[in-house]
């Protein structure tokens, strides 16, 4: 009896008190706090499954130079704000972001996953990190010319290299806001007192 009532207790303790701190305002949902009890387990033990069962196995296109390039422009516009790009520093958008997005570019990046994983991410996106899912942005072939390019990172043509490196194309300045106007003085004759 005694074995009935503890288990009955703890499945009403474990969920009320799971309830009282997502509740109570003691989850960490800021970026700058720490891990969750066993959230990076949990969260990669889900997104390693559901890649694993959902990825691509073929890639549809070839590892050409000019998939690479197309790849490294889509990169710059659509992934270097959060992943980076070779030899700049990180940008503010990345450094405040919780989890860290990792360096695609630099080091091993995601050069061990294979292409049709990176594809699942680019497409699907994984929620609560930041990465969006480009399925209704980018066409298929964009979305594998990434994917081809950061598995490949570390053997990418010369070409390819440099237009990751190049700096973007200078904007030219903004336009000066003009000061806010004081409405125009009144035109019409003054009245004389009464």
């Amino acid at each position: 009896m005694k074995f009935f009532a503890g288990l009955i207790l703890g499945l009403l303790v474990v969920p009320l008190g799971a309830y009282m701190y997502f509740a109570g305002g003691s989850a960490p949902v800021a970026t700058t706090d720490s891990d969750m009890p066993f959230e990076q387990y949990f969260a990669h033990k889900a997104l390693d499954a559901r890649i694993a069962k959902d990825m691509p196995k073929t890639v549809p296109i070839q590892p050409s130079e000019a998939n690479y390039l197309a790849g490294a422009d889509l990169y710059k516009q659509h992934c270097a704000v959060c992943h980076g790009l070779p030899l700049t520093p990180k940008t503010a958008i990345a450094t405040g972001m919780y989890p860290k997005p990792p360096l695609l570019l630099e080091g091993k990046g995601v050069t061990d996953d294979e292409p049709g994983e990176s594809y699942w991410k680019i497409s699907n996106g994984i929620r609560l990190t930041g990465m969006p899912g480009f399925s209704k942005s980018l066409s298929e072939t964009q979305m594998w010319q990434i994917a081809l390019l950061v598995a490949n990172a570390e053997k990418l043509p010369p070409p390819a290299k440099a237009l990751l490196v190049a700096p973007p194309p200078s904007m030219p300045p903004a336009p000066a806001v003009p000061p806010a106007m004081n409405p125009p003085a009144s035109t019409s004759p003054a009245l004389p007192p009464k």
